[in-house]
């Protein structure tokens, strides 16, 4: 009755409609049955290979990342998410950092292992551990997470409550700090200028992946 009605359906249509198939969830098909091709087409915007996408960031025997967002993968514009999946090799590191959008991070180890650690705006450590492959950890909204990796290099893959993420870097070529002038850096660390030049000068040329020193 119920069947019927919803698809406008005669009873004898519905009998043969929900009593053919024997199969419980997974159907097992016939060698004459043909399934249809998957068009290139049907995937465009809503399929996407990390492994073979573009690099946003590629820093010799440091690391690798491909972000996922609007303009790659327009999907996530619907579902409000974005992603990124990091490369860093052995004893390199990711740049202390955080999501300048307000975004929470969800990341899964995928392979490697390495620590990572955690600190709060009001500069509290809230985790440093040592994480391996299948590892899942959350970074709050406006938490500074950095990760460095053992010997065997790192990847993991993180979901961002935003479509288009954008992240700001503390150390590095486009660290934050260095849009500052030397007169605030002072003030907010409360040090010399000395060791403000100095706290300047270091990591001019590296960005985001910092790989071991040589």
């Amino acid at each position: 009755m119920f069947v019927g009605r919803a698809w406008d359906l005669d009873e004898t249509t519905v009998k043969t409609l929900v009593g053919s198939q024997t199969g419980k969830g997974i159907v097992k098909l016939g060698e004459d049955f043909k399934m249809p091709e998957p068009k290139v087409v049907d995937r465009d915007g809503f399929v996407i290979n990390c492994l073979e996408a573009p690099l946003d960031v590629d820093i010799k025997d440091g690391g690798r990342v491909v972000v996922l967002n609007t303009k790659n993968l327009p999907l996530v514009g619907e579902v409000g998410f974005g992603a990124d999946l990091v490369q860093i090799d052995g004893h390199s590191m990711c740049s202390p950092g955080f999501s300048c959008d307000s975004a929470l991070q969800v990341t899964y180890i995928v392979g490697g292992s390495g620590r990572v650690q955690v600190v709060g705006a009001d500069g509290k450590r809230v985790l440093e551990t040592h994480i391996t492959a299948g590892s899942l950890f959350i970074v709050p909204r406006f938490f500074v997470v950095s990760k460095i990796a053992d010997p065997e290099g790192m990847s993991w893959f993180s979901i961002v409550t935003t479509p288009d993420p954008i992240f700001t870097h503390l150390a590095g070529r486009t660290s934050v700090w260095k849009a500052l002038s030397p007169e605030v850096l002072q003030a907010a660390f409360k040090v010399d200028p000395e060791v403000e030049q100095l706290f300047r000068s270091k990591r001019t040329s590296d960005a985001i992946f910092f790989p071991p020193s040589k």
